[in-house]
């Protein structure tokens, strides 16, 4: 099993550099945080560099994705990953971090990563899932107003020198219907600031939740997509989700109506839409994210979406403000410096959510095991009997799925010991990773 962690044979009393008298309770790190890689990719968040940077761990920033040799070559040396978006971490590239502790999407999606592969070699993930929902919320409203009045095909034309004032099919969008898919975060957000503007909303989520404002339930799919005049998608890539939208949805939807997807790209058949919007059942589309992105900046995007009428095409950016970013950089980046000094797997995506009180700043001869394992009967037993002859100040253990995850803080009387226990716990046939922080 792969374990990353060794612990060296120094005094206790070396191994932090705090004072003790300053500081209510100890801030736990590994032996040597400068030893910690960081790899950030597709221009991260200067607010996560100054985080890692902050904690003493060394930091590799790029400003674009990496293709798939370059990402194995230096994902073998790290401890921690962060991107975004089009950084594939799949289980070819994912079995070559030999190392990697923690990945870190600055962004809502998960979908970039094999959550279950990277559990299973004991790679805790975290994400973002609200951070950006307010600039998501406002590009679907400024969307709603440029459909609704035509603005993307009248700017192309003025770009082109083309006089064209037209007020037909040109519309304000007080006292129209909006109908939101997923009544989430973003789909909360973008209810209250719809009825602000004088609009009527209604919702579906497979999900019961409290209504905000004045918004109304829908009892289906298909109900808001026979009354909406415009349909704005805001779900989860899944299974269940993949081409939710394809033409019998579309044909359900009102002649005139307009469709808006800045969720995820695998949601709507683009081909349907396509032919949706140039038959002019639908009177316009906006999209922003789509089934294959390109991995860098710059020309090479091709859509069946390009050129249809009245369709606002924008490149992934509903998350994309200076203040998004900022939020989520803080916000993943601090999760992540947790895990590595704490063991605190609080928001995880793929593991159980854990973690453990501070230990007291004058307490220098206790250190915490954190161990992540197989998650089948007998382990945590094994675990407690090598713990059963030292002082165990606290505990606890969860699992999610077929992983488990395993903290405890223990006071020993000899730097030697930890040695010993570190060992015995990491030779467990189901161990996965074990570490000491001091």
């Amino acid at each position: 099993m792969a374990d990353t962690v060794k612990v060296a044979s120094v005094p206790i009393s070396r191994r932090d550099s705090f004072n003790a008298r300053d500081l209510r309770t100890r801030h736990l790190k590994p032996f040597d945080s400068g030893d910690i890689k960081v790899l950030l990719l597709e221009n991260v968040s200067p607010k996560a560099v100054e985080i890692f940077k902050k904690a003493g761990y060394q930091v590799d920033y790029h400003s674009k994705a990496l293709g798939k040799e370059a990402l194995i070559e230096k994902i073998k040396d790290v401890h921690v990953v962060g991107i975004r978006s089009k950084t594939k971490l799949t289980e070819e590239v994912l079995s070559h971090a030999s190392k990697l502790l923690t990945i870190g999407c600055f962004c809502i999606g998960t979908n970039q990563v094999d959550l279950g592969y990277a559990a299973s070699r004991g790679i805790c993930v975290f994400n973002s899932p609200f951070s950006n929902s307010r600039s998501v919320a406002e590009l679907v409203i400024a969307e709603i107003i440029l459909l609704s009045r035509q603005l993307g095909d009248r700017s192309r034309e003025m770009h082109s020198g083309v006089w064209n004032k037209v007020s037909k099919n040109c519309y304000e969008i007080r006292g129209k219907t909006l109908g939101i898919v997923g009544y989430g975060h973003i789909g909360t957000q973008l209810g209250v600031l719809a009825e602000s503007m004088g609009m009527h909303v209604i919702w579906y989520d497979i999900l019961p939740v409290m209504p905000i404002g004045s918004s109304t339930a829908a009892d289906s799919l298909e109900q808001v997509l026979a009354s909406a005049d415009f349909v704005s998608l805001h779900v989860p890539e899944t299974p269940e989700t993949r081409n939710m939208i394809g033409a019998r949805e579309l044909a359900l939807m009102k002649d005139g109506s307009y469709l808006i997807n800045a969720s995820r790209g695998t949601v709507v058949d683009i081909d349907a839409l396509a032919a949706s919007l140039n038959s002019g059942h639908l009177a316009g589309a906006a999209v922003d994210v789509y089934p294959t992105e390109p991995l860098a900046n710059g020309p090479g995007f091709e859509s069946p979406l390009r050129n249809c009428p009245n369709t606002l095409l924008t490149p992934h950016i509903g998350g994309s403000t200076e203040e998004a970013q900022l939020m989520i950089g803080a916000e993943v980046g601090t999760a992540i410096t947790k895990f590595v000094n704490s063991g605190a797997s609080i928001n995880a995506v793929n593991f159980a959510e854990c973690d453990l009180r501070a230990i007291p700043s004058t307490d220098l001869t206790t250190v915490r095991i954190v161990n992540v394992h197989q998650n089948v009967p007998g382990v945590l037993r094994q675990i407690n009997n090598i713990l059963a002859n030292y002082n165990v100040n606290k505990q606890i253990s969860d699992s999610k799925g077929d992983v488990a995850y395993f903290m405890a803080d223990v006071t020993v009387n000899d730097p030697k010991e930890i040695s010993t226990i570190y060992e015995q716990v990491r030779a467990i046939q189901e161990n996965i990773i074990t570490r000491v922080l001091f």
